[in-house]
């Protein structure tokens, strides 16, 4: 027996009742639920689904930044052993969608996505120009070495430094002023500062790989790395003029992604349209180089930080302009000054933002999209201002707080900020710090102390989610978002157990199937307040019907009782202050039922309209610099965040770790270097792209302020994902100033910027 869609609401105190209270779940470290799939090998991937008949796809790319196919020589690739097809712009499968103009209100970029095989055009370096399809991965990774591109070249760009003339206003322009826009002219103490950050590329163990399926029936069968099966279900729908039965996507287990999976892909479209020319499944598996040029990245960012304050440090005005890079097809924006808008308290403040097409693919969505890069500077520019006040960091901080979001002009969801201060400065020792740069050592090491703070949005997206009870009183849940890795399935079984009063052992958690409930994708900070919240609301409508059930069923045991009267906790229906009782498996005997289905649609309120939603955190780092070399190593790093209630401890202090790792990547070593005569990345390995690793690790605390956010959402969540990366390079940046007296303000901070 199922209920769909709006599930009826009695009143809020009996509603109230059906969740009892108990956090027995909610915040225990407890382990993820798929980590024994994973560690033993069981866990599929994308590419690892065996299918009879399946065959392989290797792609040929460009060896041009920008042109035309003026011919392709593929005969002698089509005559090598095992080859069934080399497809190209020549001879692909119609896609209807191609042709359709794209609505600009729908999209997340502006303009034209990439259309795989469209036609004889080159957008960038290492574009596809043709898919080599065989039996085997090797046959068909031979045969594209086979395959002649002849071209006719045009001079390209894809410097930005030697391109800034030719800068544009995005179409979605986030511009703003507040106030008095030349305030800081007048300020007594200013700081005014070029900061550059460069180019990362998302580089997660898993590459980006697709299997696709066209089964007898017309149906459309996916097996994808992708962060959202919706987005890609839809997309494919759109392309080939499909209703929603006829696509299924697949992705329960996606091996990191942080935005790099947030959209199609060329894989995605080259596995669709092969498997249609070849009648047979097909998988194409993108190779690390291909990674760097076909998928999206974190664009360079020049970003110009004017701020003015009063000799006691208030903040009289502040200036940020930023400019990135993007495709020549697409705009791609990002929240740089964003960060700027809300952190701190100012009255005055002007913030640009401009875009340089260039030569490149589209850049994308990494983890603290905008966020990340607006707040080196921002952060930066802070501690510059605090030495120019000879004023400490943190109090120039606390001086300048935001009582208020200033930039929507409303009052905050939560914002324990200051606590995050508090507690981070207690526990990293900031009062041991000399504030005097260079002045502390440490075994012939130079020692640096640098802290900053981040805030990132927390929001709520509609999501959808069932729950089931069997008779066996055990419980199936489930949604199509999906879990990329932070620990999701874990802690949704673990919300919708607390709701069924129930132990997790009971609760079978389904997800990353297109089929089911849908859901957002996994960016932006939103998951777990969205699907959390779709769960919630669907577990306590689950019991909410067995009441009913046990009122008005077929055999009622409460009959002529109110819902009033009863509440539904532990397995039962009971009387409120009786000892009568009837067990959930009861009440699916007595109305003939071998399971019970609830689906639920859970969105936000008006919340959105009188309050602003926001994590915050604070972050305290110590650096070790080697004086001859410069070699710097970050020995230390407490963080604390506010980013609401913790769901689980556990997964959630792996989320940080996550991010100070990345952080320190993205300050000391990440950077796509690209060689402009080609447009092609020179260092497009994991040999030459330098992330950290095991040698790198510092001494991590990670502290959670942990309080309820009762405005945002029912289980009290905020986003965590990517908080704990917003200003953690600056922190970084900053200590090494500490240590050196040299302010460095273009990432990654390597060696030759220090000696």
């Amino acid at each position: 027996m199922r209920k769909n869609g709006k599930t009826k609401v009695f009143n809020n105190a009996t509603m109230e009742d059906f969740n009892n209270g108990l956090n027995q779940h909610i915040g225990e470290p407890a382990d993820r639920i798929e980590g024994k799939l994973k560690v033993t090998g069981a866990a599929r991937y994308a590419a690892e689904y065996p299918i009879m008949g399946m065959t392989y796809g290797v792609f040929v790319t460009s060896t041009i930044a920008k042109g035309s196919i003026r011919s392709l020589l593929t005969d002698k690739a089509k005559r090598s052993a095992g080859v069934i097809e080399v497809m190209t712009h020549l001879n692909r499968p119609e896609v209807p969608g191609y042709d359709k103009p794209v609505d600009q209100k729908k999209t997340r970029y502006y303009g034209q996505e990439y259309r795989l095989f469209y036609n004889d055009d080159v957008d960038h370096y290492n574009q596809p120009v043709a898919l080599v399809i065989a039996e085997t991965l090797e046959q068909a990774s031979y045969a594209a070495t086979l395959v002649e591109v002849l071209y006719d070249e045009k001079p390209h760009r894809t410097n930005l430094l030697d391109n800034l003339a030719a800068k544009i206003t995005p179409q979605r322009p986030s511009d703003s002023v507040r106030g008095d826009a030349e305030a800081w002219k007048g300020a007594e103490v200013k700081i005014d500062q070029e900061y550059h950050t460069s180019i990362q590329v998302h580089n997660s163990m898993e590459p980006h790989a697709t299997t696709a399926h066209w089964l007898p029936s017309g149906k459309l069968l996916i097996f994808n790395k992708t962060q959202s099966v919706q987005s890609t279900k839809d997309a494919f729908i759109n392309y080939f003029n499909l209703n929603k039965n006829q696509v299924e996507v697949n992705s329960p287990f996606v091996g990191g992604a942080f935005g790099s999976a947030s959209r199609v892909w060329p894989q995605e479209m080259a596995a669709v349209l092969g498997a249609k020319k070849v009648g047979r499944p097909l998988k194409v598996v993108l190779e690390r180089k291909q990674v760097f040029n076909m998928i999206g990245y974190r664009p360079y960012a020049i970003q110009r930080f004017t701020i003015g304050a009063t000799k006691s440090g208030e903040f009289v005005g502040i200036r940020h302009e930023a400019m990135g890079m993007t495709s020549t097809y697409e705009e791609f924006v990002e929240r740089i000054t964003d960060p700027t808008k809300s952190m701190y308290r100012c009255a005055n403040l002007e913030t640009k933002y401009k875009l340089v097409p260039l030569d490149v693919s589209t850049p994308t969505h990494t983890r603290g999209p905008g966020e990340t890069t607006g707040s080196f500077a921002l952060e930066s520019a802070i501690d510059e201002l605090a030495y120019a006040l000879k004023m400490d960091p943190v109090t120039l901080r606390l001086k300048n707080f935001a009582e208020q979001d200033y930039e929507k002009k409303l009052p905050w969801t939560s914002n324990h900020l200051l606590e995050c201060y508090k507690e981070g400065a207690a526990l990293f020792g900031w009062e041991k710090r000399n504030p005097a740069p260079a002045s502390m050592t440490s075994d012939g090491y130079l020692v640096g102390m640098g802290m900053s703070a981040g805030i990132y949005k927390s929001t709520r997206a509609p999501a959808s989610a069932s729950a089931q009870i069997n008779p066996d009183g055990t419980y199936i849940v489930k949604t199509s978002v999906a879990d990329t890795g932070p620990g999701s399935a874990t802690i949704f079984t673990q919300v919708a157990a607390e709701r069924l009063d129930t132990s997790i052992e009971n609760v079978n958690f389904q997800w990353g199937n297109s089929k089911f409930p849908p859901a957002p994708g996994q960016f932006g900070s939103h998951t777990t307040a969205s699907v959390g919240s779709a769960i919630h609301d669907v577990c306590l409508a689950l019991k909410a019907w067995l009441v009913e059930l046990s009122i008005s069923g077929q055999n009622p045991r409460f009959a002529g009782h109110l819902q009033d009267d009863l509440t539904a906790a532990d397995g039962f229906v009971r009387v409120k202050n009786g000892q009568e009782r009837i067990s959930f498996s009861d009440i699916l005997k007595a109305n003939g039922l071998s399971e019970l289905v609830v689906t639920n649609e859970s969105k936000a309120g008006n919340e959105e309209k009188t309050h602003s939603g926001k994590s915050f955190c604070a972050n305290f780092v110590e650096v070790l610099v080697q004086p001859q070399t410069g070699a710097v190593k970050v020995n230390r790093v407490v963080t604390v965040v506010d980013c609401g209630k913790v769901i689980n401890s556990k997964t959630a202090e792996s989320q940080v770790f996550g991010s100070i790792i990345w952080g320190i990547g993205v300050a000391l070593m990440e950077e796509g270097v690209i060689d402009h005569r080609s447009g092609g990345y020179v260092n497009n390995d994991l040999e030459n792209y330098h992330v950290p690793v095991c040698a790198d690790m510092p001494d991590i605390k990670v502290k959670f302020i942990d309080k309820e956010d009762s405005i945002l959402d029912p289980i009290g969540a905020k986003g965590l994902g990517e908080i704990g990366m917003i200003g953690f390079s600056a922190a970084i940046a900053n200590a090494v100033f500490h240590a050196t007296g040299k302010r460095i303000r273009h990432l990654p901070i390597t060696l030759d910027k220090l000696i």
